[in-house]
């Protein structure tokens, strides 16, 4: 069964509370979020990164949204492997490259705990609003890591914004 990274901003976008994703891309975070709790496997850190970015950002109560449930069911859930399946990551020396299991990188370092979790566990990497995940494409193909793009409309402008 395939195992799926969540990036922080899905269950953020889920939230409607401190995004700047519009209704649309709220709506599909929603929407995939409780089709993952429901029936599918996630995938995180058996150190506790995700969960310690999770917990920054989402409530433990499970509530009021729908990313904060989501962040609920993975906490309760991380030692169930039929719900959550934890793998193990090892940070590497070398800044450049943040995890042993990645080459050199220019990735956002917050986001590369989210990475080497995808391609240990072969995991497909929900994203909604970070553009680097559409940026670092070249990334994704060496490391055999597909991405899952929820709100690929809100990529697409934000691609535009940055071209001269």
């Amino acid at each position: 069964m395939t195992a799926f990274v969540v990036d922080t901003n899905v269950a953020v976008a889920a939230n409607g509370r401190e995004t700047h994703a519009d209704s649309q891309c709220q709506l599909t975070c929603v929407q995939r979020l409780v089709s993952l709790v429901a029936r599918e496997v996630i995938a995180i850190d058996d150190r506790g990164l995700i969960l310690g970015e999770y917990k920054k950002h989402l409530n433990f109560s499970g509530g009021p949204g729908v990313g904060d449930m989501f962040f609920k069911h993975v906490f309760n859930n991380q030692y169930q492997c039929e719900h959550v399946r934890r793998v193990a990551v090892t940070p590497a020396e070398d800044d450049r490259r943040g995890f042993e299991v990645l080459p050199e990188n220019t990735f956002d370092r917050k986001d590369r705990k989210f990475l080497a979790v995808a391609v240990v566990a072969g995991a497909v990497v929900l994203n909604a609003t970070d553009s680097d995940w559409g940026e670092q494409e070249a990334l994704m193909d060496e490391l055999g890591v597909e991405v899952g793009q929820l709100c690929p409309h809100f990529l697409r402008k934000s691609r535009r914004k940055r071209r001269p």
